[in-house]
């Protein structure tokens, strides 16, 4: 069923336009921007997007720009393990397995759990529960067992579905932005 569910979405999401893509995005980006959650942040935590994900290097942008830290996860696949480091400039990236950009460990320092304001989860699609379908290494999950701060997902509309298939293990996002509306997960 996941699998299924995450194929038909990455098919809509390659059916949206460039224009129509960066004009949503822009439309997303604002909505985080005016979040509380986000105002009130001192560090944030994201990916360095890729692919068929909402940009996030204008968020890291504007989080430099408003004198927050922001960190960028690192995977350790040999324990399914994931750190969130410092990230301050691109000489600090390396390009790792299935291409993602991550922290080099020797150019940053480790952010604890407990110091991140708001992190922004990833994910193919969701429910209006904040459940997600990931990209498949359940790293997230794990991490967010132990995380007790600002979960939020940004998403277009097509990636918002009915209902997500559950495992005990799996852990919500609090809120959804989408190019339509704020979404509060309540789970």
């Amino acid at each position: 069923m996941k699998t299924q569910l995450r194929k038909a979405v990455k098919e809509q999401l390659s059916a949206v336009s460039d224009i129509e893509w960066l004009q949503k995005s822009a439309v997303i980006h604002q909505r985080l921007f005016s979040l509380q959650e986000w105002q009130e942040a001192q560090t944030i935590a994201v990916t360095i997007s890729r692919g068929q994900e909402i940009p996030t290097e204008p968020l890291i942008q504007q989080a430099w720009e408003e004198g927050k830290q922001v960190c960028i996860p690192k995977c350790f696949p040999d324990t399914r393990d994931m750190q969130f480091r410092t990230y301050k400039d691109g000489d600090q990236l390396e390009t790792v397995y299935v291409g993602l950009q991550e922290p080099i460990t020797e150019k940053t320092a480790e952010v604890k759990s407990s110091d991140i304001d708001v992190m922004i989860v990833p994910g193919v699609c969701f429910d209006h529960d904040g459940y997600r379908i990931g990209y498949g290494g359940g790293y997230y999950d794990r991490y967010l067992e132990g995380y007790n701060g600002s979960t939020v997902s940004l998403l277009l509309s097509c990636q918002l579905v009915a209902s997500i298939p559950r495992m005990p293990h799996d852990i919500p996002v609090k809120k959804l932005i989408t190019d339509n509306k704020i979404v509060d997960c309540f789970s």
